[in-house]
C-alpha cells in the first residue's frame, strides 16, 4: 500500500516507534493484534512495517466502527490460546472517530490473564497522532498530571488565565467529583487510552470568560477544520454559558445554535488542562490530540461523572481549548504554568479515576456511567466523534 507524504514523514516513523516500545513495551516474545477501520490503513501499514523489520509476530485485522457482526469470531479464530502464548499478548486499536466494540474485546480478551494482555485504544489516529501525541513518554505525562494533581486534590480555589485572555475562577469538591487523569501508563485489566496528556474534573462551580483560541473538539458531526478560524469569547455564570462571541459567523453560529437547541448543553461538564508538550500546535483533525496541548479547555454538554453525581444528562459535549494557561491554587502566589511546567518526582495520586472505558469486571450500565474520552458503540451513529 502507497503512504502519502504526511505517513512517510520521519516524526510519524518516531511516533510509531514510542508506541511500540514507551507505551505498549513490544517485546520480541509478544503476540500482537492490531485492528484497524477504513479511516486508519495507512495506520495499520506502517505499524505493520515496523513490526515487521522487528521479527514480531502480529496478526492485521479489519473491523467495522461500532457495527461489526463478523469481528469477534474473525478475533477469536486469529488469536492464539492462552496456554500457547510465549510472551504477552498486546492489542492495538486503531479508530479515527469512534470507540468501538469495548464490550467484545472484553468478552474476547477476558480469559487471558490480564498480567499478560496489553490493550493499547487509540482514538484520533492519523499522521499528527504519531508525530505529535507520541512524543512524550508515559512516565514524563505522568510525572505532568502529578505536578497539577497534587496541588488541585488539596484545593478549593482555582484561579485561571490564559494568554487569549481568560479569566476563570473555579470552585472545585473533590470530595465529590473525581479527577480523571490521562497518562498513557498500563495498569493490567484496564484500557490504555491515546493520545494521552490531560487532566479533568467536573467544577462545583465556574464563573468568567474563556477564550478559546486553538481548536474544538465535539462528537456532533461537523466538516472541515477544527482549528479555530479566530478566538471565541464565553462569558460563564453559574457553571453556564450565557453569552458567546466571536468573528468566525459560521463556528459561532454553529455554537449559538447548539447552545439555544440542546437541553443542557450549556453547562460546563469538563475542566481540563492538557499536559502533552508534544502537541505544540493545533491539528485541522476534530480530535483528541488538540485537548492534550499544553493549554486549558471547557468542555460544554456532556460532563466525566457518573450522571447521579453530576446531576443532569446530555448526548453530546464539545471542547473548547485555549493554548497556555496558568493556574492558582487557593491563596498561593506562585501559579503552575502550562507550558513551563515542571513534571513533579511525587508519586501519581492514587485517588484518581483513569481515563478508560470501562475494567474489565465492571458491568455494561457502569460503562455506560464511566465513559470518558471517545465515542462508545452505546452512545452514537457511525462517524461520530467525542470530545471528552
Amino acid at each position: 500500500m502507497a503512504l502519502n507524504d504526511a505517513w512517510t514523514d520521519q516524526q510519524v516513523w518516531d511516533g510509531v516507534i514510542s508506541l511500540l516500545d514507551r507505551y505498549a513495551g513490544v517485546q520480541s516474545t509478544d503476540t500482537v493484534v492490531v485492528l484497524y477501520t477504513d479511516h486508519t490503513r495507512e495506520a495499520a501499514a506502517i505499524l505493520s512495517v515496523a513490526l515487521q523489520r522487528r521479527d514480531i509476530e502480529f496478526i492485521l485485522l479489519r473491523m467495522s466502527v461500532i457495527h461489526d457482526r463478523t469481528l469477534q469470531r474473525r478475533l477469536s479464530v486469529a488469536l492464539p490460546l492462552p496456554a500457547d502464548l510465549r510472551g504477552r499478548l498486546i492489542l492495538f486499536t486503531l479508530e479515527r472517530d469512534t470507540f468501538s466494540h469495548g464490550g467484545l474485546l472484553r468478552d474476547v480478551l477476558g480469559r487471558y490473564d490480564p498480567q499478560s494482555c496489553v490493550i493499547v485504544r487509540a482514538i484520533s489516529v492519523c499522521p499528527g497522532f504519531f508525530s505529535k501525541s507520541l512524543s512524550p513518554s508515559p512516565s514524563d505525562l505522568s510525572a505532568r498530571n502529578t505536578a497539577i494533581l497534587s496541588r488541585a486534590m488539596v484545593a478549593r480555589r482555582l484561579h485561571v488565565e490564559t494568554p487569549s485572555g481568560s479569566q476563570l475562577e473555579v470552585h472545585l469538591d473533590n470530595e465529590r467529583y473525581q479527577w480523571i487523569s490521562n497518562r498513557g501508563s498500563w495498569t493490567p485489566g484496564r484500557f490504555i487510552i491515546l493520545p494521552a496528556g490531560e487532566v479533568a474534573t467536573f467544577p462545583a462551580s465556574i464563573e468568567g470568560t474563556l477564550v478559546a483560541d486553538s481548536a474544538y473538539n465535539t462528537n456532533l458531526e461537523r466538516n472541515g477544520d477544527a482549528r479555530l478560524r479566530a478566538p471565541v469569547t464565553i462569558s460563564l455564570v453559574g457553571r453556564k454559558a450565557v453569552d458567546c462571541h466571536g468573528d468566525d459567523p459560521e463556528f459561532l453560529g454553529f455554537l449559538t445554535s447548539s447552545f439555544e437547541n440542546i437541553e443542557n448543553f450549556r453547562t460546563v461538564g469538563e475542566l481540563g488542562f492538557g499536559t502533552n508538550w508534544g502537541v505544540d500546535a493545533p491539528i485541522a483533525l476534530n480530535s483528541h490530540v488538540n485537548e492534550r496541548m499544553p493549554g486549558v479547555h471547557l468542555g460544554f454538554g456532556d460532563h466525566n461523572q457518573k450522571q447521579a453525581v453530576a446531576g443532569y444528562a446530555c448526548p453530546v459535549h464539545i471542547d473548547l481549548i485555549a493554548k497556555g494557561g496558568r493556574i492558582w491554587f487557593d491563596d498561593d502566589p506562585v501559579p503552575l504554568d502550562l507550558e513551563a511546567m515542571v513534571p513533579s518526582s511525587l508519586p501519581h495520586p492514587t485517588r484518581f479515576r483513569d481515563d478508560d472505558l470501562r475494567t474489565f469486571g465492571e458491568s455494561v450500565e457502569e460503562e455506560l456511567e464511566e465513559q470518558c474520552c471517545g465515542a462508545s458503540d452505546h452512545l452514537v451513529s457511525e462517524g461520530s466523534s467525542a470530545g471528552m
